[in-house]
């Protein structure tokens, strides 16, 4: 049986072969849709045209059509027993980078041997498109997995990958052609931080925003805290050509994403930096201004991207000073409120929190055994409610739900509710470390005897794309039906 498991194969030959082939014109001018985030007078998705029979919108970078984790499709809300339907899985190689789908085409960046890759498979049927790869020696400070972090990020014809070594590469996205190719690292001086490159580009007009962090050259190990930058703390690529726009501030790169918003005339963009919060102008790389907030610690990250909503930054982290809301605009940002050194609202070591109607969803808290999903009122800080029990986990938000996946595998269904925890559904697709599928599957409950199990770390947030929920674990990329067939999506 081949690596790609469907399970429609009852499929007559020739109605897939014809489904394959509408799906492959369709992809060809398919662009991605993105948009602003939520709160900053953003104008309403287009409706995309429907791809092998599906309507909905593509998934075209880290946190999805709006960058903000939200999805505007409507989708299944009653599960039966059994959980939704698995439409196929794939093996995948190592690394924690979440895909991106355009059309029928699922983008995977992984690493298999010394060999990072990114593929492009079928969304129908998991079946690889094609593949390109480089030779890749990194290897990470604390012996997590050394493949990529950062999401593939399509952009119309073109997808850029971000490698954990810094290697930046704009691809075509029909088949793969390296367009151009640039080794971050060595043009900029980065000393590798702590667990490599983590940070996803964006796209903004004719400019691919990338967090570099270079420093000056015979600079020491980051380890030994004496680091400073050069520059290169952000810098803007041409999209087309790779050639430099400009480069900006001396902060060292965290593992967040910039976050760009319209607010008043003009774009805004955020970049957490391993300092704190920079504010700049996309376009011409001009700073607004720069609030420190990191921990004092030197083995601590900044890995939660802002949370952008109308004249409000949020930002938040797990080593010490917590969260903090700003207004910005003219001038100085104004604190509107910061977490206390105890008892703070949320502490988020990596997960982005996701925003809707006046509330941060999130989970919060460091480690598995201390962290809490948990509804806070945005304009103040207050916790509505708070859930223990789930360890660190990662959200969608979708058709007034939440997709909430554990990093043990656990997938469950929650009503957007900010006056209580509300579950509707839950299935377990995970399994223990040294626990191979094969043995999962002989030990499952009757049923499930056949489901394919997801291996700690599940660290990836859920991908939603046309009906399908995308859910990647260490091994492994398991696709879900969850489409609710007959209703037409959101336009927000």
């Amino acid at each position: 049986m081949s690596r790609a498991q469907i399970s429609r194969s009852e499929v007559p030959r020739f109605e897939r072969w014809v489904r394959r082939a509408v799906t492959l014109l369709c992809c060809l001018w398919l662009g991605a849709a993105a948009g602003p985030v939520e709160g900053s007078s953003p104008e309403p998705l287009p409706e995309e045209p429907a791809v092998a029979g599906l309507s909905g919108w593509d998934w075209p970078t880290f946190l999805g059509p709006q960058k903000n984790g939200k999805s505007p499709e409507r989708i299944l809300v009653d599960w039966p027993a059994t959980g939704p339907e698995i439409l196929w899985f794939r093996e995948v190689g190592e690394g924690y980078s979440a895909p991106s789908v355009a059309g029928s085409r699922v983008l995977v960046f992984d690493r298999v041997g010394d060999t990072a890759r990114l593929s492009a498979w079928n969304a129908d049927s998991g079946e690889e498109i094609w593949t390109r790869g480089y030779p890749t020696r990194y290897e990470d400070l604390y012996q997590y997995s050394g493949g990529p972090r950062s999401s593939p990020v399509i952009d119309g014809e073109r997808v850029y990958t971000y490698g954990v070594e810094g290697r930046l590469r704009a691809h075509r996205l029909l088949d793969g052609e390296v367009l151009w190719d640039v080794d971050t690292a060595a043009d900029f001086g980065v000393v590798q931080n702590f667990f490599g490159v983590g940070s996803t580009p964006v796209v903004e007009g004719d400019l691919l925003i990338v967090m570099v962090g270079g420093s000056p050259e015979n600079s020491p190990r980051i380890s030994s805290g004496e680091v400073r930058g050069n520059g290169s703390g952000i810098v803007a690529f041409d999209k087309a050509t790779g050639e430099v726009r400009y480069r900006l501030s001396d902060e060292l790169a965290s593992y967040t994403t910039p976050a760009v918003a319209t607010h008043g005339d003009r774009r805004w963009a955020f970049a957490y930096t391993r300092g704190g919060l920079l504010a700049f102008e996309p376009t011409t790389g001009e700073q607004d201004f720069f609030f420190p907030w990191r921990a004092k610690k030197l083995e601590s990250v900044n890995a939660a991207s802002p949370v952008v909503v109308g004249d409000t930054v949020f930002i938040s982290e797990s080593y010490g000073p917590g969260s903090v809301l700003l207004r910005f605009g003219r001038g100085e940002p104004e604190v509107l409120w910061k977490d206390p050194r105890r008892d703070q609202s949320l502490s988020l070591h990596w997960a982005t929190p996701i925003y809707h109607r006046g509330t941060l969803y999130a989970s919060s808290g460091q480690s598995s055994g201390e962290a809490q999903l948990r509804a806070v009122e945005h304009a103040t800080g207050k916790v509505l409610w708070s859930q223990p029990g789930l360890g660190r986990s990662t959200l969608l938000y979708a058709d007034e739900h939440f997709f909430v996946l554990t990093e043990t595998g656990r997938l469950l269904l929650i009503e957007a509710n900010a006056e209580r925890f509300v579950p509707k559904a839950e299935i377990d697709l995970g399994t223990s470390d040294s626990t191979s599928n094969a043995e999962a599957k002989a030990k499952a409950e009757p049923g499930v005897a056949d489901r394919p199990r997801l291996r700690f770390p599940v660290w990836n947030a859920p991908v939603l794309s046309r009906g399908r929920l995308y859910l990647r674990g260490r091994d492994q990329i398991v696709v879900l039906d969850v489409g609710a067939q007959g209703k037409m999506p959101r336009s927000r």
